[in-house]
Order: structure tokens, then sequence, then C-alpha cells
């Protein structure tokens, strides 16, 4: 034991990255999906792109591509949800649901919360799918978080502190993370968000 302590200290002082699951869905996700971002450990992500403190302690920055998680939870059971989260909206960015999603949000501000709720309810059901595709064991929500996740200020451009805030309930963000992790990324489509766009994008399917 005394001797794995010390080789995981030493891989850490080398920067050798060391295995861990929320790389694993970094990894999964990258495999999948052209231009996605690299996982970044950061102590804090306050201070970066613009950003204030994030509860969670992940983060998106769409404007430098990159996913910063925070080295306190990096190791924390909820970090492969985290990780896998922020790349459901990398998804949506890099390959055209955020402008599509965007275009009907400009041009119909009235049902501005329902249509950021169901673009919510896709990115968590692409977190699911990505947990079921970096084989980790299936997760539930209300076991990992005392209330839902990530509904302040988490992704978007810098300044990201006045990014998008959205909340769907724990029990819709449970749902369609459920729905993802059944492992069929064509189940991905709430409402008029079709997974048309998504299934394009991948660069292999099983």
């Amino acid at each position: 034991m005394v001797m794995i302590r010390f080789l995981l200290m030493w891989f850490l002082m080398a920067g050798v990255a060391v295995a861990s699951p929320a790389q694993d869905v970094s990894d999964t996700a990258r495999a999948a999906f052209d231009r996605l971002p690299p996982l970044r450990i950061v102590d804090r992500i306050a201070g970066r792109c613009g950003a204030d403190d994030v509860p969670e302690g992940a983060a998106y920055c769409t404007t430098q591509n990159v996913i910063f998680l925070e080295r306190a939870v990096a190791g924390a059971p909820q970090a492969p949800y985290l990780v896998a989260h922020l790349y459901g909206h990398a998804v949506q960015v890099r390959h055209g649901v955020a402008d599509f999603a965007l275009a009907q949000i400009r041009a119909r501000r009235s049902e501005e919360d329902m249509l950021r709720g169901l673009v919510e309810r896709q990115v968590d059901c692409i977190a699911g799918f990505l947990i079921a595709r970096a084989g980790l064991a299936p997760m539930s929500l209300p076991d990992l978080f005392a209330g839902e996740p990530f509904t302040g200020s988490h992704w978007g451009r810098d300044p990201l502190r006045i990014g998008p805030q959205v909340s769907i309930g724990m029990t819709a963000s449970e749902e369609w993370f459920q729905i993802g992790q059944r492992g069929d990324l064509a189940a991905c489509g709430p409402g008029e968000f079709t997974a048309d766009l998504l299934l394009a994008a991948m660069k292999v399917r099983e």
C-alpha cells in the first residue's frame, strides 16, 4: 500500500496522467466526436475564462474550447457525470445543435425557457450515453447530488460568469440521464431537438 501511494505521488509530481473515471469519459467523448475540448485539471476555476466560483467544480469555456475540472473534485464519485455533462454541451456547441437552439431562442423569445429546457435534457442524455460508452457502472443523479446540479453558469463564452442558467429539475435531469445510459444516442432527441446532428457527428458507430 505504501509503495502504491508513493508511485501515485510520483506520477502526479512528474506530470504523468493517471487514469480516472473522469478521464475515461473525456477520452471516450473525444474518440467519438471531432473537435471536442481537452479536460484540464486545475486548482480553481474562478478567474479562468471570466468565471466566478462554480459550485460543482467543473465548467466548459467555449472561447478556449477547454473543460476545467477542479482537483478537489476530480476523484469524487460525481466527477464522471460532471465531465460527461460538460461534454454534452461541447458536442452541441461543436456540431451545430447550439447554433440551431440559439436561432430558435432568438426567434421565439416567449418560449425561451422551454427551448433551453429541451437543450438541457439533451445534454444530460448525451452525458448518460458517454458514461455508458466509457464502460462505467450505471449512475443515478439523486445518489450523487443533494439537489439539481449545474443550475448556475457553467458553460459558455468568456466571461463565463454570464453564461446560461437553466433549471429543469432533478426529475427531468435524471430521466434523460437514464435514457442516455441505455446506450442509444438516437434516443437523445427531446421534442424538436432531434438526435440527427448528434448521429451525423459520431465518428464511429457501434
